[in-house]
């Protein structure tokens, strides 16, 4: 791929709330929910007829709510998986759950997720938290590598945290296809916000995806992925530039979260900034974890925390490989 490129398609234009026929056991619906951060809107799936695993029911939306519904057409749903407990994703699980008597499914760090609000001084100063769903429940904490099935359909969790700690992707052995959630869109890089995301986490989700071989990837919010490991190469080595675009700007001068998003993101508008501020952070403590960065001030970690370079922040260039 020439250099200033990327594999992004922006030219999504789904009707919103119509359901969109994929492959003979798969309908897509976009929620009403468009943003600069969710694109054209929240995607949900319906796998399989008969019985059908809701994927991720999105906001709480009435008209979003109906759509699914009219949807099943004759079947009935008896799963709703959950990639992550952001409210976009979330925010209809109670409603949906009450009308169809479906039981819901996340990853057991979900429990994590809800508990963290009342963790107290452990993320003080830390900030975050953007959209997460705190009244968020599961009936069921499903693990890495489970299995779940329904009538002609069958789907393999894969932990993948990163965007956030209770990330999964849901591998469809039927269709060849990977649900990525947020971890991997076609429109946009991954916002990696402390505490709830990890950078060092989120790298390593790369990699255990780069080893998979699903065909095409169904994201949590824009189209299909149809090349996906070229988007998992792009995703990482983006990442790493990333990474020395950082060190670069400390070295420059610019040692907080907020001045280094400024320094290197300057084609972003302004309203932008603060969440790209919110994954440089992810960088910066990822850095700092592995002994590259130093905070300035000895105390306790915080978003508005100065950094400096270590000796071994020279190590940077072969510290990772995918």
């Amino acid at each position: 791929m020439p250099k200033g490129t990327t594999p992004f398609k922006r030219d999504f234009s789904p009707l919103i709330g119509e359901a969109v026929l994929l492959h003979p056991m798969l309908r897509r619906i976009v929620a009403p929910n468009p943003s600069a951060m969710t694109y054209t809107g929240t995607n949900s799936y319906l796998v399989g007829n008969s019985e059908i695993a809701v994927i991720d029911p999105g906001p709480n939306d009435t008209s979003h709510l109906n759509a699914i519904l009219a949807a099943v057409n004759g079947g009935r749903i008896t799963r709703i998986c959950i990639t992550h407990s952001h409210i976009d994703h979330t925010g209809l699980v109670p409603r949906l759950k009450s009308l169809t008597g479906a039981r819901v499914l996340a990853h057991s760090g979900g429990n994590e997720i809800k508990k963290s609000k009342n963790l107290g001084s452990l993320f003080c100063g830390l900030g975050g938290g953007e959209g997460v769903d705190t009244d968020f429940s599961a009936d069921v904490f499903v693990e890495d590598g489970e299995i779940i099935q329904g009538v002609g359909w069958s789907l393999e969790v894969v932990w993948t945290p990163g965007h956030m700690g209770n990330h999964v992707c849901f591998a469809w052995r039927q269709g060849n296809a990977l649900f990525s959630g947020d971890h991997i869109m076609g429109w946009s890089t991954t916002v990696v916000s402390p505490p709830h995301g990890r950078m060092s986490d989120f790298m390593s989700s790369l990699k255990r995806l780069k080893g998979r071989d699903e065909g095409i990837f169904y994201p949590g919010h824009g189209d299909a992925v149809n090349d996906p490991q070229a988007m998992i190469d792009f995703q990482f080595n983006h990442r790493i530039e990333r990474e020395r675009q950082i060190v670069r700007a400390i070295g420059n001068g610019f040692t907080s979260a907020n001045k280094i998003a400024k320094c290197i993101y300057t084609d972003l508008p302004e309203e932008l900034i603060q969440m790209a501020a919110r994954s440089v952070f992810a960088h910066l403590i990822d850095l700092h974890d592995r002994c590259l960065l130093e905070i300035e001030c000895r105390d306790q970690l915080k978003f508005d925390s100065e950094f400096r370079l270590t000796k071994k922040w020279n190590l940077l260039e072969s510290d990772f490989n995918i």
